[in-house]
Formats: structure tokens, C-alpha cells, sequence
């Protein structure tokens, strides 16, 4: 009889694992991390095209096929503070605007860190595993996250520590 019960408790285990439902015990939680909402914006679908008004040669596409979010938020990490290891469901603009930041990619094989100081942005492609470290020597590091973003859909997908990274 214990043996029945012990399949049958493997099996569930088992499949609430494929399931997703017991994930969120394996993933990374940040520490010494402050997440403020400045704006969030709620659209329908999106289709602006600027070929008629262009600045120069610049000009914009943006097409969404649902209703879109659109929003920024103001990150504060704590000297060795992180965000844990995340994704998010669509690109993000971020701009580092107070000390640095070491980002690392957890989707390559090989975690690298690319270091971001104040003044410099960059673009998170969308469901790249990645985490956010102060590198600012105790200091506070500060950054702002523009997202757009599928209405209805978490922002953050909390994600486990990818195997590569330390």
C-alpha cells in the first residue's frame, strides 16, 4: 500500500512540476530592490507608423495584435541589492540614470555581465532570463524601465537561477 502511495505521490509532484504551479517556489527573489510606478497606460491595439511625418530619415513602426500596456517604472537597488532572476512577455527600454549596474544574461550558456553606468540604455529582449546587480560600491543604483507590454499578462516572470550562473 505505502509503495501505491509513494507513485502516486510522484506523480503528482511530477505533474505539478510540467504544470508550472509549483514553480514559483524555485525561482530567485530580489533583495534590496525598490520597484516604483510612475505611468501605466492602458491601449487598445497599437499601429502607429510615422512614414508621413518622419524626422529626417527617422521614423517609427509599432504594431501590437491586442490591447497593450504602456508604462515606466523607477528601480532602486541597495548597494548589492538584485532583482532576481526574471523575464518579462516584451521587450524593455531601461536607462540607467544613478551609479551602475552589472546585467547579466542568464539565456547564454555563459551568464556574461555587461556593465551600465549612468546615462546609458539599453534594450531587454522579451523572455531573456536575466538578473540586475548594483555594481556601484555600496552606493545606490538607479534605473528606468519603459515596457510595452501585452494588457493582462504578469510584467515580471520570476524565473530560476539558470545552471551557468553564479
Amino acid at each position: 500500500m505505502s509503495r501505491i502511495h509513494t507513485i502516486v505521490a510522484r506523480g503528482a509532484i511530477a505533474g505539478l512540476l510540467a504544470s508550472g504551479i509549483a514553480a514559483p517556489a524555485f525561482a530567485t527573489q530580489g533583495s534590496g530592490v525598490t520597484v516604483t510606478n510612475i505611468v501605466n497606460g492602458h491601449f487598445g491595439t497599437l499601429d502607429i507608423k510615422t512614414e508621413n511625418n518622419k524626422v529626417g530619415h527617422w521614423g517609427m513602426i509599432l504594431k501590437t495584435k491586442d490591447d497593450t500596456d504602456v508604462g515606466s517604472d523607477s528601480l532602486t537597488l541597495a548597494g548589492g541589492g538584485s532583482t532576481g532572476w526574471h523575464s518579462h512577455p516584451a521587450a524593455v527600454m531601461v536607462t540607467v540614470v544613478e551609479g551602475s549596474i552589472n546585467w547579466y544574461n542568464g539565456s547564454n550558456a555563459m551568464c556574461p555581465p555587461t556593465t551600465y553606468s549612468a546615462g546609458q540604455s539599453f534594450v531587454e529582449d522579451a523572455f531573456i532570463i536575466h538578473n540586475v546587480i548594483n555594481a556601484s560600491q555600496g552606493n545606490q543604483a538607479k534605473f528606468i524601465a519603459i515596457r510595452v507590454n501585452p494588457t493582462g499578462v504578469p510584467f515580471r516572470i520570476d524565473q530560476p537561477k539558470p545552471g551557468a550562473c553564479h
